[in-house]
């Protein structure tokens, strides 16, 4: 694909469907160059050399649903399950707080036993602890009234993959109780209220397609969300995908560049299962388009335990005490950690 066509997509944000088989498919190595070196400057031209950090604190790994492909579903038998109590979610945050951080990313399974008032009353006082900091809440689908509750009590942003926006494929990953219609309806419900929306799906997950991925690059154009998250399926030992086959490195850095070429404003996560697959793989996140990690605020005795998918790192890059090891990471490759909340470009809150 000569560069022009790449210069194209980058003008028009929108992309083919030939246009995007080529670009996933292909060997030629300088579109691949002009794909990675047009996606970073799209990014340093919105946010500049600057690496955005979010704390992220996993407070239950209790779930009622049961994806096949995730390893606290509801039917592992062999999960160590467990909470934390809202004292030590917020002893996590006054962590990083020290630590620098000034976004908290709440993150856990269906958990009934966290009710929306519990959710809310964690919500405020994080925000009365830490009023210059914003607070991220991925916990799943809910009614559109919990998400207003959410808000109203402080909630600055909500993570919601959408996983596929394939109907068929959608329900290749989930058990019949559960509906892409009702996982859109969650998305748009955030939207319409106010947060600041993140979506995002697994690169090579099980029966994913040159198609199914074209129509989740045309949801995500359509939604406008301020934040993608993706990242390469690794299958958990646990679950009825336990032997299918990882996603690739190079396949989520193509779909990376991809993403900020069509979405320029967006705040794209070089995402733990990145940096799981491949010693190096959030540095090369960040040269592929990426401006965002997040490392781990959890207590060290539950890290282990929330495990989505087998081997995920847990210490080293992930641990938030190895900041400075961070920081020197992205500054070898010419990016400067920023502790502030970093807003997505045009949607600030």
């Amino acid at each position: 694909m000569p560069a022009e066509k790449i210069q194209k997509i980058r003008s028009e944000r929108d992309i083919g469907r030939d246009e995007l088989k080529f670009l996933l498919e292909t060997d030629d190595v300088d579109a691949l160059r002009s794909l990675r070196e047009n996606a970073r400057e799209v990014a340093d031209e919105v946010y500049g050399r600057r690496v955005y950090i979010r704390g992220l604190i996993e407070f239950t790994n209790y779930c009622k649903n049961d994806c096949y492909y995730c390893g606290i579903r509801r039917d592992n038998r062999n999960a160590q399950r467990y909470r934390l109590g809202e004292d030590e979610i917020l002893s996590c945050c006054a962590h990083g707080y020290e630590l620098g951080f000034r976004t908290f990313v709440l993150q856990g399974g269906e958990d009934p036993y966290f009710t929306d008032d519990k959710i809310c009353s964690i919500v405020s006082k994080i925000k009365k602890n830490h009023p210059d900091c914003a607070v991220t809440l991925s916990i799943g689908e809910k009614p559109r009234e919990s998400y207003q509750a959410y808000f109203d009590a402080g909630a600055d942003r909500f993570l919601l993959r959408h996983e596929t926006a394939d109907q068929s494929h959608y329900g290749k990953l989930h058990p019949a109780e559960m509906s892409l219609e009702n996982r859109m309806r969650c998305l748009w419900d955030l939207k319409e209220i106010g947060y600041q929306v993140g979506c995002g799906f697994m690169v090579g997950s099980p029966y994913q397609t040159i198609d199914t991925i074209y129509e989740d690059l045309q949801f995500i154009r359509k939604l406008g969300p301020h934040m993608v998250g993706i990242g390469p399926f690794i299958p958990h030992k646990d679950t009825p995908f336990g032997k299918e086959k990882l996603g690739t490195m190079d396949m989520t850095l193509r779909l990376l560049s991809i993403i900020r070429l069509l979405v320029p404003n967006v705040l794209l996560p070089a995402t733990t299962a990145l940096g799981t697959i491949h010693p190096q793989g959030r540095e090369k996140g960040i040269m592929a388009g990426a401006n965002v990690v997040m490392p781990n605020l959890s207590p060290l005795s539950v890290r282990e335990k929330y495990l989505l998918y087998d081997n995920k790192i847990s210490t080293g890059m992930e641990a938030a005490e190895c900041r400075d090891d961070l920081e020197k990471r992205m500054r070898s490759i010419g990016y400067e950690v920023v502790t502030a909340r970093g807003d997505c470009a045009g949607f600030a809150v």
